[in-house]
């Protein structure tokens, strides 16, 4: 039975789930895991400072971890969890800081970044996108999605009585006041959009904040909602609008300079939803839907399936990663 430590950053809740997927999908490969978790430092006023305080809290949850039994095989959730590693290790990843920390930001993590992949024994980035600004002849690399399945039954259209939701956790980089302007320019009385994942927005007529749900109350949403909305600055993997196509929305987004996991099945289903003219694309999707949408996306989203992810983990990262102990 092969032996796992996963060094989980756990920095957000997004995270966390994923993490805990990812060491249960291990378990089901026959794999012996044991998952240690940085503990959460202080808040910090840039993301340099944030980036190194959260690299020595994880830094110091391996080496506690390895005190204890040393691994033969590790597994760093997040560049940032291995730009201080005590311990070489695979690299779980859904950005690069060549790709998300630009100027000052990450004026210590890109340098520290190259010398860190150039070592590691393996990459798991989650998605083709996130391997973007890696160093050519870098290590090998085996894409390994983040779990999405349906949380739900599927709905009919008639049953979806929510025009459009998005999710705005981070307003700026998931670009809501480029949504709430689309939203105000296209909607029609009586359609209403749903922002969750935020506390507060503008007073705006025909928007409504429901906040920060548990995930099976924000899930119930999307199975109830016709569209998701999204026009972000930057994104990584976009598990929002993978979950929003599981349940069953339509998507209707911009571009992004790297795409997103989603954009691919949410434009072979419909290019029209996906592209600049986020009002135009809100209307077309609100009054002139595919009537297939749903059952057109879910073979598109078969990669991201738990069963297809359990595979990956069985057949490609678990020898791997004996292969690199």
């Amino acid at each position: 039975m092969a032996e796992v430590l996963l060094v989980s950053l756990g920095s957000t809740a997004g995270l966390r789930a994923s993490d805990a997927e990812l060491a249960a999908s291990l378990r089901r490969a026959g794999a012996e895991v044991s998952v240690t978790v940085a503990s959460a430092p202080r808040e910090w006023r840039t993301l340099a400072l944030t980036d190194l305080a959260w690299a020595r809290a994880a830094r110091a949850a391996t080496l506690a971890a390895a005190s204890r039994e040393r691994p033969p095989a590790v597994i760093y959730s997040t560049i940032t969890a291995a730009l201080l590693a005590p311990l070489p290790g695979a690299i779980r990843f859904d950005a690069l800081c060549a790709q998300n920390r630009p100027g000052r930001h990450g004026v210590w993590q890109r340098p520290r970044e190259r010398v860190v992949l150039a070592r590691a024994p393996l990459l798991l980035p989650v998605s083709e996108g996130a391997l973007t600004g890696a160093p050519p002849g870098g290590p090998r690399a085996i894409v390994t999605p983040i779990a999405v399945e349906r949380s739900g039954p599927p709905l009919a259209g008639a049953e979806r009585d929510i025009a459009a939701i998005t999710y705005a956790a981070n307003p700026h980089k998931k670009g809501l006041d480029r949504v709430l302007a689309a939203w105000a320019r296209a909607r029609c009385d009586g359609e209403e959009l749903l922002i969750a994942g935020l506390a507060d927005a503008p007073r705006i007529d025909g928007v409504r904040v429901v906040g920060s749900l548990e995930r099976s109350a924000y899930r119930a949403l999307l199975r109830r909602a016709r569209l998701y909305l999204a026009a972000p600055r930057r994104e990584e993997y976009g598990i929002a609008q993978l979950e929003a196509l599981a349940d069953g929305a339509m998507l209707v987004s911009t571009e992004t300079e790297v795409p997103y996991a989603a954009l691919a099945p949410a434009r072979a289903v419909d290019a029209r939803l996906i592209g600049p003219d986020l009002a135009g694309a809100i209307r077309a999707a609100l009054d002139e839907p595919r009537a297939d949408y749903a059952a057109a996306v879910a073979p598109l989203l078969e990669p991201f399936s738990p069963a297809s992810v359990d595979r990956v983990v069985a057949e490609q990262v678990l020898p791997a990663l004996s292969g690199a102990a």
